[in-house]
């Protein structure tokens, strides 16, 4: 073999050598480098990430998450508005590192994404106009409900055998009911719950349906094939779990002292653990 081909060879063996390693360099490596925390949430959903009207910075539990779990990490968090719809897309594209932005497992997200273990259990929930005779959920069959686009809300529509109208944001969804362009909105409890105590004061009253239309496990969602990440940001939540601090976002954001009033009976679970109908 000639020299210049022996030269050759050795090149080509440098490159797919170099290539493997690269290949084996994991995103946490990456994140743990930089001590940064490409962290994604809402845009403008309230409670959870909106703008602050006075500072223009976003503030909301899902923030403070981001904040928290930066922190446990030893990384400073750089928190990214997302759209509902762009909240697994951004993550795939590694535009963010993890997603924290209300994102319930699905079937069809789990095939894009990884989850973390579930930090709470929530409901989609449908609320009609108060004087609508309706009580449950086979009650809205065929009819028309609105809510976000891309959102679970719009997977329990479907589920229902009910027929969504989607928009960008919720205040859409809600004004659709108002303006009898649906008979009813479906959100998180949350919302919904907001909602409805808005409504007693503006324009047409609404009330919830007491039956959740489903249940769904919230995660932290993250690349595919990145175990290491996991692993981290599990880590992180079982350790805010066990120091409170989890209760003490809750009860900032969500709890009884708030408008929306609400406990947090459950604590970061394997998804495994829980018994739920698997949103498609």
């Amino acid at each position: 073999m000639s020299k210049a081909n022996v030269t050759r060879l050795a090149a080509l063996a440098a490159a797919l050598c170099a290539s493997s390693l690269a290949a084996q360099a994991d995103q946490w490596s990456d994140i743990s480098a930089r001590k940064e925390l490409k962290c994604g949430t809402f845009a403008d959903v309230p409670p959870f990430a909106a703008p602050d009207p006075k500072t223009r910075e976003m503030v909301g539990h899902d923030v403070d998450l981001c904040n928290a779990i930066a922190k446990e990490l030893g990384l400073t968090a750089k928190v990214t508005p997302l759209s509902v719809e762009a909240r697994v897309p951004e993550v795939k594209l590694g535009r963010v590192d993890v997603t924290i932005a209300n994102l319930a497992y699905t079937r069809s997200r789990g095939e894009q994404i990884q989850f973390s273990d579930p930090y709470y259990v929530a409901k989609e929930m449908l609320a009609v106009k108060a004087s609508d005779p309706g009580t449950t959920k086979a009650d809205y069959k065929g009819k028309r409900l609105s809510s976000t686009k891309g959102s679970t809300s719009e997977l329990s529509i479907k589920m229902n055998g009910s027929e969504p109208v989607t928009f960008q944001d919720t205040g859409s969804a809600f004004m659709a009911v108002q303006q009898n362009k649906s008979m009813g909105m479906v959100a998180n409890t949350m919302t919904i719950t907001k909602l409805v105590n808005q409504s007693k004061n503006e324009g047409v009253a609404l009330k919830m349906i007491k039956e959740p239309m489903v249940l769904q496990p919230i995660g932290i969602g993250m690349k595919k094939d990145e175990p290491a990440l996991l692993a981290k940001v599990n880590e992180a939540l079982y350790s805010l779990e066990k120091k409170g601090e989890l209760d003490k976002l809750w009860s900032k954001w969500l709890g009884p002292n708030t408008e929306y009033k609400m406990t947090r009976d459950e604590k970061v679970t394997p998804l495994a653990d829980l018994k739920f109908e698997l949103l498609p």
